[in-house]
C-alpha cells in the first residue's frame, strides 16, 4: 500500500513538470525594436520625393498623305522619341493630316491651340501659313518642315532671323540643277512640259526659274496643270499628245500625290519625268533631284528640341536649308523609257554629288 502511494506521488510530479516545460517552450520571444540605422533608412526612403519627368506636347499637322511628307513626319517622330530617351523627358505627339482641305486644316490648328500644345509643327507651306496666322496672338512656337520658299510666302522675314514665333526647315530647290539633267540624258531634248499645280506655293518660284532657264537655253516649253489626281492625269494625257521630250515638276505635293497614277503613262510614252525630290522617283518618276527628306525630318526634330529643351527663340533660330546634289533614278522606269542606267549615271555624275538607284514603291522602307 505504501509502495502504491509513493508511485502515484512520483507520477504526479512528472506530470506537473511536463506541463511547465511545454508552457515555457511555446511562449513567444519578445519583439525587438529595429536598430537605429535601419529606422533611419526606412525614414529616409519614405520621405524621399519622386523625381518629376518634364513633359511636352507637340502638335504635328501634315498637309497631305504622300511619300515625301510622310517620310518627313516619320523621321520627326522617330527623332523626337530618341531625344526623349536621351534627355529623360516625355514628348507627346498629337498628329493629324488635313488631306489638303483648308477647312480641316483650320480646325486641326484650332484644336492644337485649345489643347494647349507646347509647339506646333507644320509640314508643307499651306500648313505653316495657317499656323503662322493662328498663333499671332498666343505666340505658340511653330516649326515648319519642307517650306520651299518661306520668304516669298511671307512666313519668315529672313532666313537668318525669321522673326516672330516661327522657324523651320526649307526644301528649296536648285531648279537649274534639275533641268541640266534633262539635256545631260538627252542632248537633243528641245520641248519640255512643266507639270504642276498653280495653287501650290512651293511651285511658284521654281516654275518661274524653269521658264527663265529654258528661255536662255533656247528650249521650248508648255505648262500643264492640275489640282486633283484626275486633273493631273488628264494633263499628262495632253503633254503626251503634244509630244514633249521630258517633263519637269518641282516639289509640288499635288503632283507627288498623283505620281503613282501617272508614271506608267509617261513610261509607256517614253517620256522621262524629272522632279524635285527622291520620293517622286520612289513613286515611279524617272528621276528625283533635291533634298533628302529623311534628313530634313531629323533636323526639324532637332530644331524642336532646341526650342523646347534649350529655350531657343524661334525668332532668332535660322531657317535650315540643305545642299541639293543627289539624283535618285528609278531603275525600272529608266529601262521602260529606253535608257541604260549605267549610261545615265555617267551622264548625271558631273552635275550631282551622288546618283542613287531606287525601285517603285508606295513608301520608303
Amino acid at each position: 500500500m505504501k509502495t502504491n502511494k509513493i508511485i502515484a506521488l512520483i507520477l504526479s510530479f512528472v506530470f506537473i513538470f511536463s506541463l511547465a516545460a511545454c508552457g515555457s517552450a511555446s511562449a513567444p520571444a519578445p519583439a525587438q525594436a529595429p536598430s537605429e540605422s535601419v529606422a533611419e533608412a526606412v525614414t529616409e526612403t519614405a520621405v524621399e520625393p519622386a523625381e518629376e519627368v518634364k513633359s511636352f506636347t507637340v502638335g504635328i499637322c501634315n498637309y497631305v498623305d504622300d511619300a515625301s511628307l510622310n517620310q518627313i513626319v516619320e523621321n520627326i517622330q522617330n527623332r523626337l522619341a530618341e531625344i526623349s530617351a536621351e534627355n529623360g523627358v516625355e514628348i507627346k505627339i498629337d498628329y493629324d493630316n488635313c488631306n489638303a482641305d483648308a477647312n480641316v486644316l483650320e480646325q486641326i490648328v484650332q484644336n492644337f491651340i485649345a489643347d494647349g500644345v507646347d509647339l506646333m509643327v507644320g509640314v508643307a507651306t499651306p500648313v505653316a501659313m495657317t499656323m503662322q496666322a493662328d498663333t499671332e496672338e498666343n505666340q505658340i512656337p511653330v516649326v515648319f518642315a519642307a517650306v520651299s520658299d518661306p520668304i516669298s510666302t511671307g512666313i519668315v522675314a529672313s532666313m537668318d532671323a525669321p522673326g516672330a514665333n516661327i522657324t523651320g526647315t526649307s526644301d528649296g530647290l536648285d531648279t537649274a540643277a534639275v533641268l541640266k539633267l534633262i539635256t545631260a540624258a538627252d542632248p537633243e531634248a528641245d520641248f519640255v512640259g512643266l507639270l504642276y499645280d498653280v495653287g501650290q506655293d512651293a511651285s511658284t518660284t521654281p516654275i518661274a526659274e524653269a521658264k527663265e532657264f529654258l528661255d536662255n537655253a533656247g528650249i521650248s516649253y508648255k505648262e500643264y496643270n492640275g489640282t486633283t489626281v484626275d486633273e493631273v492625269s488628264l494633263a499628262v494625257d495632253s503633254l503626251i499628245a503634244d509630244g514633249v521630250d521630258a517633263v519637269f515638276t518641282p516639289t509640288d505635293n499635288t503632283i507627288m500625290t498623283a505620281e503613282l497614277s501617272i508614271y506608267e503613262k509617261l513610261s509607256e510614252a517614253g517620256i522621262p519625268h524629272y522632279c524635285g525630290a527622291d520620293s517622286f522617283a520612289l513613286n515611279g518618276a524617272f528621276a528625283g533631284y533635291g533634298v533628302d527628306y529623311a534628313n530634313l525630318g531629323v533636323e526639324t526634330a532637332n530644331m524642336i528640341a532646341q526650342i523646347l529643351l534649350e529655350g531657343k527663340d524661334p525668332a532668332t533660330l535660322p531657317v535650315m536649308t540643305f545642299d541639293n546634289g543627289t539624283a535618285t533614278v528609278n531603275t525600272e522606269t529608266c529601262a521602260a523609257i529606253g535608257f541604260d542606267y549605267e549610261t545615265i549615271v555617267a551622264a548625271f555624275e558631273p552635275f550631282c554629288t551622288h546618283v542613287v538607284p531606287i525601285e517603285t514603291a508606295e513608301s520608303f522602307s
